[in-house]
């Protein structure tokens, strides 16, 4: 599973299974619209299915929902603040979360997550290359 990561030094390909920076990339992010959702202090947000992950300006850094929007719960206890989040489309309980410099991997609809190995420069926006 690969992701591309949008940094302050350009973009990098990112393996996220062995934790391995493949080195910079000359692939674009792709052009995902966010969701339209009213919380404060939103800062970014994703959705695929049903399920949709904002980012927000406050501990923790997450909310999530898997009845597109309806109810929230909060995510990412412990986490960094951070402003980028990307779901896998086709394994909506896959979400990648972008913090100021490091990535986080959560397998399961965002309950648990898990802190890559590897160091980014400043990260503006991730997602999911395959």
């Amino acid at each position: 599973m690969r992701a591309l990561v949008a940094t302050a030094a350009g973009t990098w390909a990112v393996d996220l299974e062995e934790e391995l920076l493949l080195g910079p990339s000359t692939e674009t992010l792709p052009e995902v619209p966010a969701p339209r959702i009213a919380l404060p202090l939103l800062l970014a947000a994703a959705a695929a299915g049903s399920t949709v992950v904002a980012v927000l300006d406050r501990k923790p850094p997450l909310a999530v929902s898997h009845d597109a929007g309806t109810t929230w719960s909060e995510s990412g206890r412990g986490l960094p603040g951070g402003r980028a989040v990307a779901i896998r489309a086709d394994e909506p309980d896959t979400i990648l979360y972008g913090a100021r410099n490091r990535l986080y991997l959560s397998t399961d609809g965002g309950r648990f997550w898990r802190a890559l190995a590897l160091e980014l420069p400043a990260i503006e926006a991730v997602a999911f290359a395959d």
